[in-house]
C-alpha cells in the first residue's frame, strides 16, 4: 500500500528575499506555460523557478549545455547562495488556493507531501487519463539532471472524516510562509506542519486509501522510470530512497473547493453526411439567438453541444442511449466518451482533434475557417473520475481541467535533502 510521509522540502528564503513578491518567483505547470509567458517569467526576476521548471531552448544548446543542466546550474547556485533554503526538519506543507469562478469564491486546500511510488493500477494509486510520451521525455531528463520533484503532482483522496481537513484549516490561520497570486487573481499560500502529532494524524488518515491523480500523469510515470533506472544502477537497495517518492499535492473529495472544467474540441475532416450519420444515436435541435453554448447545455446529462460557423445557431445534439455497451460502464457513462468512442471514433473515423477551454475562442476558429466544427462539453465530475480509476480504467486525453492550477516553486524536493 502506499505511504504518504513528510520530507525536508526546499523553499524559497523569506529573509533572502525579504520585499520580492512571490508572484515574481513562482509559476504555472510548465505544460501551460506559452513562449511569451516564459519570456515574461524570466523577466520577472533571476530567481524564477520556471528557470528550472521550463528553462529556455537555445539554438546552441548541445550535450554540454542545455535546459537541463542550466537548471541544475541554478539549483546549485540558488542554494549556495541561499535564495533556497531546506526546511531543516520534516514536514507536510498545508496549500491553499482562494480562487473565485462564475461569481463565486472558493478555497482549495490541501497538503504536500510525499507518496510512495506504485505501479499504476496495481496497489492504491490509479490514474484516470491517457498520456503521450513527448512531455514524459522531456519531464525524465529534468529528473534524471536535477535528481528532484520541482512541481507537486495534483491528487485526490477520499475522507469524509475530514481528520486532516481540520489540521489544514487549524493550520491556515496563521500567517503563511509564502503567499502569491497567479495570472487569474487566485492566491495561493503555503504553510509548513512540522507537529509529530499532526504528522502521524495525517499519515494515520491516508494510510490505506486510494489517491488519485487529477493532474500530473505525465510526472508520475517519469518518476516511475526513474526509480526503475535508479535501482538497477544502485542494485536495488534495501532502505528506501528519494526517489522510491514523488511530491503530491492531495486534496480531500469531501472537502469544498475542488473544480473541474471542460476542455471543448475543435474539428477537421466533417464529413458532408455528418447529420446523416449522427441522427440515428442523437435528437438534433437548432438552438438561435444565443451562443451562450455552455450555459445553454449545462448540467445536461448525455448532450453536447455543436457549432459549425453558421451565423445564425448552432445545434444540441442529445443521446439516445444504447451505442457504447462495447466499452466499459464506467467510460460508457461520460459525455467525453460519447464524442470520442462514438462520434469521433466511429462516425468521423478520427480526423484532426484540437483542444480548447475558452468557448468564444472556439467559435471564432471556427468562424475563421481554421476548424471546420466544434464541439462542446459539460465539465466531467469528480465522482466520474473516482469511478473511472477505481475500475482500473482511464479516460481520453484532456477529459479533466482541474482548476485552479498548482503553482510551482512553493515547495521543491531535492533529493539530496528529502530525509
Amino acid at each position: 500500500m502506499a505511504d504518504v510521509m513528510p520530507f525536508n522540502g526546499v523553499l524559497y528564503n523569506k529573509s533572502c528575499l525579504a520585499g520580492v513578491p512571490g508572484e515574481d518567483l513562482l509559476s504555472p505547470p510548465y505544460d501551460i506555460i506559452t513562449p511569451e509567458f516564459q519570456d515574461e517569467l524570466y523577466e520577472k526576476s533571476p530567481y524564477n523557478i520556471v528557470r528550472v521548471d521550463f528553462g529556455k531552448t537555445l539554438p546552441t544548446d548541445d550535450e554540454a549545455d542545455n535546459k537541463y543542466l542550466r537548471a541544475r546550474q541554478c539549483l546549485q547556485r540558488w542554494m549556495e547562495e541561499k535564495v533556497l533554503v531546506p526546511s531543516g526538519r520534516p514536514c507536510f506543507y498545508s496549500y491553499e488556493v482562494s480562487y473565485g469562478i462564475e461569481g463565486r469564491e472558493y478555497k482549495l486546500r490541501g497538503f504536500v507531501g510525499l507518496v510512495e511510488l506504485e505501479e499504476l493500477g496495481k496497489g492504491n494509486i490509479h490514474p484516470h487519463e491517457c498520456t503521450h510520451s513527448k512531455p514524459k521525455k522531456d519531464r525524465l531528463e529534468l529528473m534524471r539532471v536535477c535528481e528532484a520533484n520541482i512541481s507537486p503532482i495534483f491528487s485526490l483522496y477520499n475522507s469524509r472524516e475530514r481528520t486532516t481537513s481540520g489540521i489544514l484549516e487549524r493550520t491556515n490561520k496563521k500567517a503563511p510562509y509564502i503567499e502569491a497570486s497567479d495570472g487569474d487573481g487566485a492566491v495561493h499560500r503555503l504553510w509548513e506542519i512540522d507537529g509529530k502529532e499532526d504528522i502521524a494524524t495525517i499519515k494515520k488518515e491516508l494510510e490505506g486509501r486510494p489517491v488519485f491523480i487529477a493532474d500530473g500523469h505525465h510526472r508520475y510515470e517519469t518518476a516511475l522510470e526513474y526509480q526503475r533506472e535508479m535501482r538497477a544502477k544502485e542494485s536495488a537497495p534495501e532502505s528506501p530512497r528519494p526517489y522510491d517518492f514523488v511530491m503530491m499535492f492531495l486534496a480531500n473529495m469531501s472537502d469544498e473547493g475542488l473544480t473541474i472544467l471542460p476542455t471543448h474540441r475543435l474539428v477537421k475532416g466533417l464529413p458532408e453526411d455528418f447529420f446523416e450519420r449522427l441522427a440515428p444515436h442523437f435528437e438534433i435541435n437548432k438552438v438561435p439567438d444565443t451562443f451562450d453554448i455552455t450555459g445553454v447545455i449545462k448540467g445536461k446529462k448525455h448532450v453536447l453541444g455543436f457549432y459549425k460557423g453558421d451565423a445564425e445557431g448552432w445545434y444540441m445534439l442529445t443521446h439516445k442511449g444504447g451505442d457504447l455497451s462495447d466499452i466499459p460502464a464506467a467510460l460508457a457513462g461520460l459525455d467525453v466518451s460519447l464524442l470520442h468512442e462514438l462520434i469521433i471514433g466511429k462516425l468521423l473515423h478520427g480526423g484532426e482533434i484540437a483542444y480548447e477551454m475558452d468557448p468564444g475562442k472556439c467559435i471564432d476558429l471556427v468562424r475563421s475557417g481554421k476548424y471546420e466544427a466544434a464541439f462542446f462539453l459539460n465539465p466531467t465530475e469528480v465522482e466520474e473520475v473516482e469511478k473511472v480509476a477505481l475500475a482500473s480504467l482511464r479516460m481520453p486525453p484532456k477529459s479533466t481541467y482541474f482548476y485552479p492550477k498548482l503553482l510551482t516553486g512553493l515547495v521543491l524536493n531535492l533529493f539530496k535533502y528529502t530525509f
